[in-house]
């Protein structure tokens, strides 16, 4: 009973954080002709609601995909369809085809902010709860402690509720694939990752790592057995799911076949104009190659020892991957690493608060542009605080708590500098949160030099870019180091 009165406890002062930041302003208000992903939002609404199916994604007199064209998978559209029953129930000016573009009004404004937070409170913050539940040898204090830090983390807190938009969904979903896979119920979490991907085609990032897990768990179970059997049950699973989401778009053809960033292209043209140097095309071959090559070893080893720690870290790994390689990355994009991060917040608390610290700042362009920056600061302030307190990160900095001694023990006779790598680790932090507490007061206080208009911005994204480059060399290493995989889990039934 403690333990759920303590999870009801973190649940709504998460929600009283989330309310609180949705009521300010949020994207393009008021900033014609576009207006903002808010508009983007009303506008799917408006398109899902007025026009048939067979229109819902193709350019036409009622529809012109140059003005907000829907160009999210169908879990969406659908979202935005029942979104719009409702609205058209309450005040149907807000729906009206043509008519209703750019519309603004203190009551649409309190309707679509209650959508995220109804999103919210139905699939993604279940999920958190109850996989914070699920942790195994892990006491009440540190689980309720989990989920008060993953429900406070400000990035996705600031993008849904502030900025605007419904990442929360296909996160949760996603978050519903991990809670499944974790009590083996592997059928179900293919299915609730399928509807992730069938919401926010960004979901790939995680893609591969639930694959080769379970394909990994597959290999063990033999494939000339239960494990082919799993395999045909798993494909089978995917391919029904595939098949509910686009049902209603099978009947056309057409219709099937349609469809200042912190990662290290955007961070290498401030050196060297890559345009001027290469072709897109090359450019695309080149960073596909470059994406393919960084996550490889994870996944390799994944498959050949599937465990659910190794899975939770090859999530981040291989997402982070993306995030950094891509050929065209937006800055949001980094949620998709950060809620992983936040599922090993338990395991490796220091590194994972540093990253969601850089996480957030990263986005910190995004946030002054949508006047986010009072709520940027006192969320990041309060998470910070969370994390300081729940798990006493700055205690947990030796190479055992950083899950970094096996690699210390490889190195055999060069192991004695890791002596030091506790104090050194906690002044790097130091000096990164100042660093990042700086640049966030010049960003929002300080005009620009008129020769460089883009330094801060341009600052954000690299500064953040090495962060990243950093946390994707140490998450490696624990993988790719970790003996626990083979060792301390479970054996896969």
């Amino acid at each position: 009973m403690e333990k759920w009165s303590l999870m009801t406890i973190t649940v709504l002062l998460a929600l009283t954080v989330r309310w609180t930041v949705s009521l300010g302003s949020y994207s393009g208000a008021g900033k014609p002709p576009m207006y903002g992903d808010y508009e983007a939002q009303r506008h799917w609404q408006e398109v899902t609601y007025n026009l048939p199916i067979r229109q819902w994604y193709f350019n036409t007199s009622d529809n012109n995909l140059l003005y907000w064209g829907l160009d999210y998978p169908p879990l969406t559209a659908y979202h935005s369809f029942l979104c719009a029953y409702v609205a058209k129930l309450i005040n149907p000016d807000w729906i009206a085809l043509h008519t209703s573009r750019g519309y603004e009004s203190q009551s649409h404004k309190l309707f679509m902010r209650t959508t995220v937070f109804v999103a919210d409170l139905l699939i993604y913050i279940p999920a958190v709860i109850l996989y914070c539940c699920s942790l195994k040898e892990t006491s009440t204090k540190k689980k309720v402690s989990s989920a008060l830090c993953i429900l406070l983390y400000p990035g996705l807190i600031l993008i849904d509720h502030g900025h605007f938009q419904y990442n929360s969904v296909s996160l949760g979903f996603a978050l519903w694939g991990v809670l499944c896979l974790s009590y083996d119920w592997d059928l179900l979490g293919s299915a609730a990752f399928c509807l992730a991907l069938n919401y926010k085609q960004m979901e790939l990032y995680h893609s591969l790592p639930f694959f080769c897990y379970l394909l990994g768990k597959c290999f063990k179970k033999g494939l000339k057995g239960k494990g082919l059997l799993l395999l045909i049950k798993l494909a089978g699973t995917v391919v029904a799911s595939f098949a509910v989401c686009w049902l209603p778009f099978c009947t056309d053809v057409e219709q099937i076949m349609q469809d200042k960033v912190a990662n290290i292209w955007c961070s290498l043209s401030v050196l060297i104009k890559i345009k001027n140097v290469v072709s897109p095309q090359t450019q695309l071959k080149l960073s596909f190659a470059v994406t393919f090559l960084s996550l490889l070893p994870t996944c390799i080893k994944l498959t050949v020892q599937p465990s659910l720690r190794g899975f939770k870290l090859t999530l981040v790994s291989c997402a982070l991957s993306f995030f950094l390689f891509s050929f065209q990355v937006h800055e949001k994009s980094i949620l998709l690493v950060s809620v992983p991060v936040c599922l090993i917040i338990n395991e490796v608390p220091f590194m994972a608060t540093w990253f969601l610290l850089v996480s957030t700042f990263s986005m910190l362009p995004l946030l002054l542009k949508d006047g986010l920056l009072l709520p940027y600061a006192v969320t990041t302030l309060a998470f910070l605080s969370a994390c300081v307190a729940s798990f006493a990160i700055f205690e947990k900095t030796s190479a055992k708590d950083l899950q970094l001694k096996p690699f210390s023990q490889s190195l055999r006779g060069y192991v004695s500098w890791f002596k030091l790598f506790p104090k050194i680790v906690r002044s790097l932090f130091l000096l990164s949160v100042t660093l990042m507490g700086v640049l966030s007061v010049m960003s929002a206080a300080v005009h620009p030099p008129q020769r460089f208009p883009d330094l801060f911005p341009v600052s954000v994204s690299s500064i953040s870019c090495l962060h990243f480059l950093f946390f994707l060399v140490y998450f490696n290493v624990i993988i790719l180091w970790d003996s626990k995989n083979s060792r301390n889990q479970k054996k896969v039934s």
